[in-house]
């Protein structure tokens, strides 16, 4: 299976935990589907769902750190109220697209709008497009993802989360549905799954 893989690397990334509003902002270990359908939205400059394109992904980072950070709170009349929280972010977050659409290839040559990896000061810049052929293969490793609940042979910590949000205001997430949180790889060996030769990792390819 010909796809398009695109090596996005950032400093730092951080996804919220859809059940924290306020005080402690932990992050989850891997980007959820939302934040990757929103990366390619940004880079074609219009909304993209699963319809669109169906997309895998490979997410890593160097670690895990707690930051201090100033949050406004706005009420009227245009009053701001400063507020404290700690909020955990990942160090050198590296994301691995692979997408069974060609043609965003141009878009990720010149994004329509800048690359996020999580929140809006999160920056990314993009190292690396290259076609590349993945083909099935049994007992390879898996892992960097979200995959969707229940899957016989996996395991992690299960959270709901949407697959997207909508374009309107406000935004509504939808397709929300319980995924696993697979943050390392582990050996997957109930079926062949796509495999990139070159990563040495299986791909877990997610369809609208």
């Amino acid at each position: 299976m010909k796809v398009l893989r695109i090596h996005i690397r950032g400093w730092t990334a951080s996804f919220r935990y859809p059940m924290f509003i306020s005080g402690f902002q932990p992050t989850l270990p891997v980007p959820p589907l939302s934040t990757i359908y929103g990366l390619l939205s940004a880079a074609k400059g219009n909304l993209v769902t699963p319809s669109d394109t169906a997309v895998g992904y490979v997410f890593r980072s160097q670690g895990k750190a707690v930051d201090l950070e100033t949050i406004y709170e706005l009420s009227e009349p245009l009053k701001a109220k400063s507020n404290i929280c700690k909020r955990e972010m990942l160090f050198e977050p590296e994301l691995f697209l692979y997408l069974d659409k060609l043609e965003f290839a141009s878009f990720f040559r010149k994004p329509y709008y800048p690359l996020l990896i999580g929140r809006q000061t999160e920056l990314a810049m993009v190292e690396e497009i290259k076609e590349v052929n993945l083909e099935k293969r049994s007992n390879v490793p898996i892992g960097g993802c979200v995959i969707p609940f229940p899957m016989d042979g996996i395991y992690g910590v299960i959270q709901a989360l949407p697959t997207h949000f909508s374009d309107d205001i406000p935004r509504k997430a939808v397709g929300t549905r319980p995924f696993y949180l697979v943050d390392r790889f582990i050996r997957y060996d109930k079926q062949p799954i796509l495999f990139d030769s070159e990563k040495k990792w299986g791909v877990f390819i997610h369809h609208g």
